[in-house]
């Protein structure tokens, strides 16, 4: 039987935000799951350096709590990884407008951040994903922007969780703005990079596809498939890019070398 949460990844990526579907995302995760009433917003307190150093204990957890720890990782760039379909244990005990069944009842996001002073205020591009992804998944299951709450006011007893450090009243004020249509649109991939060519993902065929396959060695039909995309990721990786599975400018230019 499906996980409840597959639908996440296209919710996130029709919204505009760069999406790192993670292997095995769809079948991690228990099933005792929903229905979803809304988000729970955290911080990973892992390491100050790199877009989500946190991700492999998020996936796997950790001694004393298995993994995974969240359905969604948010790193600094603004890329969502997508984790788990399933529930995560991000919640803990507490309650949030009456709703105390956290891991079943919340999506958690587990934003990179050091949770200390010393990484804040977060990158612009990290809180502009954070709000517009909120915003994504609030919308598709029908709840308003009260249902985000942050970890630190879910957590009982009070006082017990800190994350994240940013104001959660403002933070749910732009989201309803995003939810209403009155914020300004988000910043896209460009469509094409310095030698015009275009922004390619899966789906998409022809002879660029063609020379994007021999480069990341898998075999060269010319067909963005799932084997292509998983290449990329990997070759993403292996440059220190944003491993989303998208060839625009970046992965061009590190593909040229």
């Amino acid at each position: 039987m499906a996980l409840p949460l597959i639908w996440m990844a296209d919710v996130l990526r029709d919204a505009g935000l760069k999406v790192a579907e993670q292997p095995g995302w769809k079948e991690r995760g228990k099933s005792n799951f929903g229905p979803v009433k809304g988000v729970m917003c955290h911080h990973t307190a892992g390491a100050k350096n790199g877009v989500m150093p946190s991700l492999n204990v998020v996936t796997n957890g950790l001694p004393s709590l298995p993994g995974p720890l969240s359905q969604l990782g948010l790193g600094r760039d603004g890329t969502y990884f997508v984790i788990a379909a399933g529930r995560a244990n991000h919640a803990g005990g507490g309650a949030w407008q009456g709703v105390t069944s956290g891991n079943t009842s919340f999506i958690g996001i587990e934003a990179e951040n050091c949770g200390t002073q010393d990484d804040f205020p977060w990158p612009e591009v990290q809180m502009d994903a954070y709000r517009r992804g909120v915003a994504a998944i609030l919308t598709k299951i029908g709840a308003d922007a009260k249902m985000c709450c942050g970890h630190k006011e879910y957590a009982l007893p009070r006082g017990r969780k800190p994350d994240p450090l940013f104001n959660m009243d403002t933070f749910r004020a732009e989201v309803a703005a995003i939810m209403a249509g009155t914020a300004p649109g988000p910043t896209l991939v460009p469509a094409v990079d310095v030698k015009n060519r275009p922004t390619l993902r899966r789906g998409a065929q022809g002879k660029l596809v063609k020379a994007i396959q021999k480069a990341v060695g898998v075999n060269d039909d010319g067909d963005f498939g799932a084997i292509t995309e998983a290449a990329v990721r990997r070759f993403q990786r292996l440059e220190g890019l944003v491993p989303d599975g998208i060839v625009g400018p970046k992965t061009w230019a590190a593909l040229d070398d």
